[in-house]
């Protein structure tokens, strides 16, 4: 499996100039999240999502830890895919792995999204709500995911799979909690935030701080549902962010 395959899902092909719509999973998932998105995209539209070590078909590799060896590598594998234009969206720590890679691109000259849709997190400026759970005993980092309601339940009461997606589980917390920000100029793309109304753990105002991240056009939307409204509205989600595919703001 070379490179590119291993880091890209392909879900849906398009036409050479359709756009690109590139999906970033949230803490613990991985590109089976946007399994039922293809059905639900009505434009023409090659959609793919990241695909992270330590899951799926890459679950024997390490994951990673922290968000910035992992941009290093995944930039370079979407710069050379990326050949027209495209629309980042992410979800939790999706959010912050695509605004991380926006900045890198700025860096590395590589055009910035059309639009950068970050749903379910607080802007990244902003500091953590709790203390850090990723080096939580077992039992008390298992509360915090029944708590967080984004693990099956099923997978919960699963003692031996859960012994497997535990190391996966607390490096994805460890690569959100360990994130440091570093101030830069905002980014020139415009960007689209979305939250759930009774999202326990990301409030309006945290959705709402995400302008201050562009010199561009910024818009915030709030579903009902709370942390996981991205899977309790998926229908919805899915018609909101196909308004932004290669037509701006």
């Amino acid at each position: 499996m070379d490179s590119a395959t291993s880091w890209i899902a392909s879900l849906k092909a398009g036409s050479r100039g359709s756009p690109w719509l590139i999906c970033f999973p949230y803490a613990g998932g991985g590109s089976a999240v946007f399994r039922s998105w293809p059905s639900l995209l009505q434009k023409e539209t090659r959609l793919c999502a990241i695909r992270l070590p330590g899951r799926e078909t890459r679950v024997k590799e390490p994951p990673f830890r922290s968000v910035e060896p992992l941009v290093k590598e995944l930039a370079d594998v979407l710069s050379q895919m990326i050949d027209g234009r495209y629309v980042f969206f992410g979800h939790s720590m999706g959010a912050l792995i695509a605004f991380v890679i926006s900045r890198e691109f700025r860096r590395q000259g590589v055009p910035l999204p059309d639009v950068l849709i970050v749903a379910g997190a607080k802007a990244p400026h902003l500091p953590l709500p709790r203390p850090p759970k990723h080096d939580l005993p077992d039992p008390l980092f298992m509360d915090e995911l029944r708590r967080l309601e984004g693990t099956p339940k099923e997978a919960l009461e699963h003692p031996e799979l859960m012994e497997l997606m535990m190391p996966m589980l607390r490096a994805d917390f460890a690569l959100v909690e360990t994130y440091r920000f570093e101030p830069e100029a905002p980014l020139a793309c415009p960007i689209v935030a979305f939250g759930g109304k009774d999202d326990r753990e990301v409030s309006i105002s945290d959705i709402e701080a995400w302008r201050l991240h562009t010199t561009s056009t910024f818009s915030h939307r709030v579903f009902p549902g709370g942390h996981f409204f991205l899977q309790e509205r998926e229908a919805e989600v899915v018609a909101e962010v196909e308004k932004y595919l290669a037509l701006g703001i």
